[in-house]
């Protein structure tokens, strides 16, 4: 088994963030093997940021730092659409907060569009955690990691006064 799981989004949407608990997780919890990179723009907020997260059963299938193909692309915001389209397939899984990115982009793809901001501002009472609704869907709509992994994970690398809010975000969005 492998996954490409390319993430797209702005500084201060905490894509990083969502890499990082989704590579703790698949690598510490659920013993699978991944390769991670970030990149972002210089600016605090606002600048694009992406994750590719490359994630396998075996060493050998993690080799690669960037994705090549996704299994799954979750876009927090429209930076680079075209650019990035040339790594989906029509089996992609897509997954956008609708309040940002328009669903016009991806007709053809596999597309599950949610206003994942503002659910996470309705429902937890803030958009800080849009990342962790976004999360707790995709945990839903695949196998890639248990519930269970993620939460393990959160609580290792979220501040304590955070975690609750995290935690809520992810069942909130694994029950959508």
């Amino acid at each position: 088994m492998k996954w490409g799981i390319l993430i797209i989004g702005r500084g201060g949407q905490g894509v990083l963030l969502l890499g990082r608990v989704i590579g703790l997780a698949t690598t510490k919890y659920a013993n699978y093997y991944a390769a991670l990179t970030e990149s972002y723009a210089s600016e605090t907020r606002g600048g694009e940021s992406r994750v590719d997260i490359v994630v396998s059963t075996s060493p050998e299938e993690a080799k690669h730092i960037k994705v090549e193909s996704a299994d799954v692309a979750i876009f927090m915001y429209p930076f680079n659409i075209n650019r990035y389209k040339s790594l989906l397939t029509k089996n992609t899984l897509v997954i956008i907060d609708s309040e940002y990115v328009d669903v016009n982009f991806f007709k053809d793809y596999k597309l599950i569009a949610h206003r994942f901001s503002e659910i996470a501002e309705r429902d937890i009472g803030t958009r800080r955690v849009a990342n962790m609704v976004i999360l707790g869907k995709l945990l839903r709509e695949t196998e890639i990691l248990k519930l269970e992994h993620v939460k393990l994970a959160l609580k290792e690398l979220i501040p304590t006064n955070w975690l609750e809010q995290n935690i809520k975000a992810v069942e909130l969005g694994y029950n959508l």
